[in-house]
């Protein structure tokens, strides 16, 4: 008995293995098309059995004056017939399929044939007229040239070129050429105090400033060299007409060292420190014109500190007032200094300030400003010219 139950076991074992095999397979088979699925397709693909087509589609070249692309042919008169005359569709890339029945091109007429070409007369050919040359609106030449005026050769007159009249003004022509530029930065005073700068070549004295190269931009390289300096390089003031004429004369070259800047950035600092870099410039340009008037010392530590020893009745009245003078702003202390130079040189002046000697501030009202003459106000400081030559 137990050897007749071997061979059984092995059977079953292996017809339990072979299953799952068989079952994958067939779903294989059923999942393909069959071989008369092939036989369709090529039979369709072909059109061999015509029995069986339902669709043919002709690509034939389409004839001249034609609207469509292409034309699709139904064998079924029954479904197609109504068709006839023009019907179709449009694809997706803008060509047009027209809809015909297959007995039209059976025994149909070309349409080479049935158009009659005596009728059309000629091809249409569409003529672009000539566009003239852009920002040109007054025509073409060949419909100016009967307006142009041919010279005489024969005759007295005779066309020639008319002489240019540049004569003087060949510097003016040959810089118009140069490419202008921005101005550059000057390189002696710092970009707080560059909006004020009226003038790009100090005085030859100043020698915290460097003189600074031409700007071809602003002037040729002609004037730039061939300019005759008449003051040797000192500052002169461009003074206005109602300033006084002793204004436009040069500093003496002692105002210039340490002591001279340090009494006039003493000036600034203790009057104007805290005014705008405008009204700062323009109390050390008071201060300079007091220098340069003979009526006044003739040193910056002299102006400031005139009458020093009267109390509340010199020039600058921090210099009487009885109180002691001390720097604590380090920061205004080093503006004042440098508007000192700047104001010295010749870098800025103000010609709204001009020839002005005097000034008061906004909250007093001294007895001398009635006998002169207001000039202006900058900030909290009212400034005075005086009358008669300005001696006084």
């Amino acid at each position: 008995m137990r050897e007749s139950k071997k061979p059984r076991r092995k059977f079953r074992m292996s017809l339990l293995a072979w299953r799952a095999p068989a079952i994958i397979g067939l779903a294989i088979f059923l999942a393909f098309p069959s071989a008369a699925a092939y036989a369709d397709i090529a039979t369709f693909l072909s059109g061999i059995n015509r029995g069986g087509e339902r669709w043919r589609t002709y690509l034939t070249p389409s004839p001249a004056g034609s609207v469509h692309d292409i034309e699709m042919v139904f064998t079924d008169p029954i479904t197609t017939g109504a068709l006839d005359g023009g019907a179709g569709m449009t694809l997706a890339d803008g060509s047009r399929v027209a809809l015909t029945a297959e007995t039209k091109h059976q025994n149909g007429t070309p349409d080479e044939d049935r158009v009659t070409r005596k009728l059309k007369k000629g091809r249409i050919v569409a003529v672009s007229p000539v566009t003239p040359p852009k920002d040109f609106s007054a025509g073409s030449i060949l419909q100016r040239t009967s307006s142009l005026m041919e010279p005489d050769v024969g005759g007295a007159e005779k066309m020639v070129f008319a002489k240019p009249k540049i004569k003087g003004k060949e510097i003016e022509i040959a810089t118009a050429f140069y490419r202008t530029r921005p101005p550059k930065p000057d390189p002696g005073v710092s970009p707080m105090l560059a909006k004020l700068v009226t003038n790009e070549k100090p005085d030859i004295l100043a020698t915290a400033y460097v003189r600074p190269k031409p700007d071809y931009a602003r002037e040729s390289p002609f004037d730039s060299i061939l300019r005759e300096d008449q003051h040797g390089g000192r500052f002169i003031p461009d003074i206005a007409p109602d300033d006084h004429t002793w204004a436009a004369t040069a500093l003496p070259p002692t105002v210039f060292s340490k002591e001279e800047q340090t009494c006039l950035a003493e000036g600034i600092y203790f009057e104007a420190r805290s005014e705008p870099l405008k009204g700062q410039a323009a109390v050390a340009q008071v201060i300079l014109n007091r220098v340069r008037n003979p009526t006044y010392p003739k040193t910056i530590c002299g102006v400031v500190y005139q009458n020093k020893q009267w109390r509340n009745r010199c020039q600058f009245s921090f210099a009487c007032d009885m109180i002691r003078d001390l720097i604590y702003s380090r920061a205004h202390w080093r503006t004042a200094k440098e508007v000192a130079m700047a104001v010295t040189a010749g870098k800025i002046w103000l010609p709204e300030v001009g020839s002005a000697t005097h000034y008061h501030a906004t909250y007093v009202n001294p007895a001398w400003a009635k006998t002169m003459k207001r000039v202006g106000r900058i900030g909290l400081h009212i400034f005075y010219r005086t009358y008669g030559g300005g001696w006084s």
